[in-house]
């Protein structure tokens, strides 16, 4: 924070966004695989891309989810890693995946589409690595590859923001027929120390930067770029995850019901028209988008 604005009290609006990316980044938020492993049964892990490696920050797996009906849903789960440990999150690189992450886990929801089941992706992440060797490894390709790839997926797909969803990083996963967000996540084009450093070439300016990018679960619900909010306990998910993974799971389980209702085109059709028409913005009268139909989406696949 700037010498001007150093010891006065910040607007309430500014307050209350950066309480929330707090909230997102609390040390004792359940991680992704804290929540699969309250949700989900029998996870087998999915390991490598068959390219350069295995990214620790990213785990894919094949996993059972009990429905409401009594049957059992085979699916895909894609979760973040950050790791517990000071070693564990070195390792797993503080959860910001590499190129090969994006590429193990497009590799998993190729499989899942192959034996017809829904991917799920559990999402906590402050953005994609930005290394020099991320870089040269093609990190920007991998993660449009994901986008174009997980537009025509031809299965259900649910992609869930637990913390905080950030950048390409977030979205290189989250492509998906539902994207939901928790109560107290917040979801972004860039981390909030990031707009500040650009913006006011001073990263102190990052409360400004939280309020300005409208990151809280209702400011994107409201610009569309999530399908849904679920609700936390009182005081946020980390005062009681058991409670929090229970009503996850039960809103998991209604739209995957919904979802798999749905004729496969017209869930593909309605996919990429929704995020088609994201962001589109007038002030005078809006040309009418164009429609995808269910026969073209089947063309194109």
């Amino acid at each position: 924070m700037s010498e001007e604005q150093a010891g006065k009290p910040l607007p309430a609006a500014v307050a209350a966004a950066w309480e929330r990316v707090e909230r997102a980044r609390h040390p004792q938020r359940p991680y992704p695989m804290d929540l699969i492993g309250r949700i989900f049964t029998d996870f087998s892990e999915i390991h490598g891309d068959r390219r350069f490696g295995d990214d620790e920050a990213v785990a894919c797996g094949m996993a059972r989810l009990a429905m409401p009906d009594g049957t059992t849903q085979e699916v895909l789960v894609i979760g973040i890693r950050k790791g517990g440990t000071t070693k564990e999150k070195v390792r797993r690189n503080f959860g910001m995946p590499n190129p090969e992450g994006y590429r193990k886990a497009l590799r998993a929801m190729k499989l899942a589409e192959k034996f017809n089941r829904p991917v799920i992706a559990i999402i906590d992440v402050t953005a994609a690595y930005p290394g020099i060797g991320a870089e040269e490894r093609g990190q920007g390709e991998a993660i449009a590859r994901n986008l174009l790839e997980m537009s025509r997926l031809k299965v259900p797909t649910i992609s869930v923001i637990t913390g905080e969803g950030g950048s390409g990083g977030a979205l290189g996963l989250a492509l998906a027929d539902r994207v939901l967000i928790l109560e107290t996540a917040v979801y972004s084009v860039i981390p909030p120390e990031g707009a500040a450093a650009i913006m006011w070439r001073d990263a102190g300016q990052k409360q400004f930067a939280a309020a300005a990018l409208r990151i809280t679960a209702p400011e994107v619900a409201n610009l569309g770029c999530v399908d849904g909010i679920i609700p936390e306990p009182p005081g946020g998910i980390y005062t009681d995850p058991e409670a929090g993974a229970i009503v996850l799971g039960d809103t998991i389980r209604r739209h995957l019901a919904e979802l798999k209702a749905m004729p496969l085109d017209l869930l593909i059709a309605t996919r990429r028209n929704k995020f088609r028409n994201l962001a589109q913005f007038y002030t005078e009268t809006p040309p009418q988008p164009r429609q995808t139909t269910p026969e073209e989406a089947s063309s194109r696949i």
